[in-house]
């Protein structure tokens, strides 16, 4: 699978490889599959999702990260159709996902009732905060979507006086799970 171009910077994000590689896989996309999306900031994971999904959505509140969106799917030559709505989740959701990404955790809680509403197969959540991340557990919990948390953390080598060492990223907490224990 080719690489993802993110040639436009949102100020936040993105969702790091090794982590979308894991979110993926999670997701289990498939060609027939409606995909949505709450805060695409760059669209790393839209473009990835479109790779896969039959149709996708994305949801983003604040219009530059949109654009940059935009400008980062066209750098990517997307023939999927992908639907870009401004508007805060869980408003301009739609009805029929088959399965939901939520790459921040704004009305989280929120956008988890809608899920249930309207029958998600597959959820996932990344956290970055642990104080968040019990918060969403919870909320999961709750609503009876939760199948299981993920924490990993990936580190990247570089050279150090000519021997190699490593720089961590921040550790990232994904909650996965769906209507019915759809997520795997």
């Amino acid at each position: 699978m080719s690489r993802v171009a993110l040639p436009h910077d949102a100020k936040a994000g993105p969702t790091k490889a090794e982590v979308r590689a894991v979110l993926l896989s999670k997701l289990d996309l498939r060609p027939d599959d409606h995909f949505v999306e709450v805060g695409p900031c760059t669209g790393a994971v839209t473009v990835e999702a479109a790779r896969r999904a039959g149709r996708v959505t994305a949801v983003e509140r604040k219009p530059d990260r949109l654009s940059v969106a935009r400008k980062n799917l066209d750098a990517n030559d997307v023939t999927t159709p992908v639907d870009l709505r401004e508007a805060e989740a869980p408003e301009g959701l739609p009805d029929d996902a088959d399965a939901l990404f939520l790459g921040g955790s704004r009305n989280y809680a929120a956008v988890l009732d809608h899920a249930v509403e309207t029958g998600v197969d597959r959820v996932v959540m990344n956290v970055s905060r642990l104080e968040v991340a019990g918060e969403a557990t919870r909320a999961f919990r709750d609503r009876d979507l939760l199948d299981e948390v993920v924490q990993f953390q990936v580190s990247h080598g570089y050279d150090l006086a000519g021997a190699t060492s490593f720089d961590s990223d921040n550790p990232v907490y994904m909650l996965v799970g769906g209507v019915d224990g759809g997520a795997q």
